[in-house]
């Protein structure tokens, strides 16, 4: 019981982090979003009276592209959020419905990490 808790957890743990990370990375993508459109608004601003009404009309359509794209990366991480949050209830149900299938899979897989990583680090020692 407790090692089935302890891989919940660990999984939990991870599909978490995992959920936190994309979290920011679309903030991240937000915000720069957000100063390349600052940037460009005070450029238009900048040029209004030297321009072409043709200038002014391409401006006006990629500041409505930029905003679009950054619609779109808010949906896209609210999409991957509700789907990680998804994916984490799905995997809490199965560890405890499958408990010794889950450490076997767990057991596995660090099995396979843990084989690549000296697999790794014993070509990096070869190479130098």
């Amino acid at each position: 019981m407790n090692t089935t808790s302890s891989v919940k957890q660990t999984m939990t743990e991870g599909l978490e982090k995992a959920l936190n990370s994309s979290a920011h990375e679309a903030e991240r993508a937000r915000r720069y979003g957000q100063q390349a459109l600052d940037q460009a608004e005070e450029q238009l601003h900048e040029a209004r009276e030297s321009i072409d009404p043709m200038i002014h009309k391409l401006s006006a359509q990629a500041q409505r592209l930029a905003r679009q794209s950054m619609n779109m990366a808010t949906e896209a991480s609210q999409r991957a959020q509700e789907s990680l949050s998804h994916y984490a209830d799905a995997t809490g149900r199965y560890v405890a419905r499958q408990p010794l299938r889950s450490v076997l899979i767990a057991a596995g897989v660090g099995a396979a990490l843990a084989l690549l990583l000296a697999a790794t680090r014993s070509n990096k020692n070869k190479t130098r």
